[in-house]
């Protein structure tokens, strides 16, 4: 009988604790679906911009996994010119404002990383060093360079490519960038 009220202190704390947690975690932020975040479909790999305004997802197209972007703040698609028809896609990543979509694609019996430049409609293939199959890729925020994924003799290593002689800087909106001589 000596243990009884220890025994019931202990309950009490744990109650009380775990009272406790369930009022913190109740007064948390709200989260909510934002637009585009649609239920109704089978996504995956979602990607987002710097900014927080464009979404790249894959989506099941006819039995394919396809990239597809949209505008979080109109809850619209967005177009993107090269991507379809070399599907199957994979690994979907934007720069600071959504220009450059760097997604993995298919051609033939190989994979191969590719960056839609959505301001110029230019596609931009890259090659992995020693001509590996890219697994996974990562743009830069500003696009200047891309760390991708590669699958080598069994191996995983991840290469870092430079991107500054093929893609403009997307920089985040007003910022300024000065030279060398304007600087105070």
């Amino acid at each position: 009988m000596g243990d009884r009220p220890v025994i019931s202190n202990s309950i009490r704390r744990l109650s009380v604790t775990t009272a406790l947690s369930l009022l913190l975690l109740g007064c948390g932020p709200e989260t909510r679906r934002a637009p585009g975040a649609a239920a109704d479909r089978q996504q995956t790999d979602p990607a987002i911009s710097g900014n927080g305004q464009v979404l790249a997802v894959i989506e099941d197209r006819r039995g394919r996994p396809t990239v597809q972007l949209r505008d979080l703040r109109s809850d619209q698609p967005l177009p993107l010119r090269h991507l379809n028809g070399q599907q199957p896609h994979s690994s979907p990543s934007l720069s600071w404002n959504g220009r450059y979509l760097a997604v993995i694609t298919q051609r033939g019996n190989r994979r191969l990383a590719v960056i839609e430049d959505r301001l110029t409609g230019r596609a931009h293939p890259v090659r992995p060093p020693g001509n590996h199959d890219p697994v996974r890729i990562q743009i830069a925020p500003d696009g200047q360079r891309l760390a991708m994924q590669v699958a080598q003799r069994g191996r995983w290593r991840v290469e870092v490519l430079d991107l500054s002689g093929m893609l403009e800087p997307d920089r985040p909106g007003g910022l300024r960038v000065t030279t060398p001589e304007e600087t105070p």
